[in-house]
């Protein structure tokens, strides 16, 4: 199996960023780690080789990022203003850094967005915000309001909210988007998520998932038996949804 590590310093991070590739063909998966993870995380929890015979047989190419969410959503020292600012560099790193290396190593015509656990609200967020760059979206175990208080799953913005949040917030500003080029695009777009009957963020998946339908936007939510939130249940269901 190909496998190719990439590292460069980031002008709109002010830092170096790491990733990692595999595969030599295929759709391209943009894969976000979760809360703790880095680049080498989905390798490392056995996902690169639940999917290997996709990989190997050339029907996918995984590009693995690296986190910032201690420098966003889980830095307690910065204002929560500046948080999600952090994080608005983080989408332009991705945008216009991680995606064109996509598009330089790989012209297929597919693009996924993946991730498990805050993984997956990265990648839900930056699907359903730039629609038109992907054709699909795997969310597994995800959180997608992460203002919202379950458990203990604070606040990650401790109560301050401005509209920076709110266009980051996929439960917040999906029930209000009336674009219809974005609204093509996302019901052009082949979506699946998955849930553990027991897990926190339950109700907030059902929620999102009754926006999509109320807006004519066909997905697919499979919702696992328990909380199904570590990673011997996304290593079965990667082979099954991606």
């Amino acid at each position: 199996m190909n496998r190719e590590y990439h590292c460069w310093y980031s002008p709109r991070l002010g830092r170096d960023m790491e990733l990692l590739i595999f595969g030599h063909a295929g759709a391209k998966v943009l894969i976000f780690p979760t809360r703790d993870g880095r680049f080498f995380e989905y390798e490392n929890l056995g996902l690169v080789s639940a999917i290997s015979d996709k990989i190997e047989g050339g029907q996918l190419q995984l590009y693995c990022v690296d986190s910032l969410d201690r420098e966003t959503f889980y830095c307690g020292w910065r204002h929560p203003a500046d948080r999600i600012r952090r994080h608005m560099q983080f989408e332009e790193y991705i945008l216009n850094e991680v995606m064109p290396l996509m598009a330089i190593k790989n012209d297929h015509p597919c693009t996924i967005s993946h991730g498990c656990s805050l993984g997956a609200f990265h990648a839900a967020n930056i699907a359903f915000r730039h629609p038109h760059l992907f054709q699909k979206l795997c969310a597994f175990s995800g959180r997608y309001d992460l203002s919202h208080n379950v458990e203990c799953f604070g606040n990650l913005f401790d109560g301050y909210y401005d509209e920076n949040i709110y266009f980051h917030s996929p439960s917040h500003f999906m029930p209000s988007l009336d674009c219809d080029q974005k609204l093509q695009s996302l019901r052009a777009m082949d979506i699946v998520f998955t849930i553990g009957e027991e897990d926190p963020f339950l109700d907030n998946n059902l929620q999102l998932s009754q926006t999509l339908w109320e807006k004519g936007i066909w997905h697919a939510i499979h919702r696992w038996h328990g909380r199904a939130h570590r990673g011997r249940y996304w290593r079965e269901m990667a082979p099954l949804y991606l």
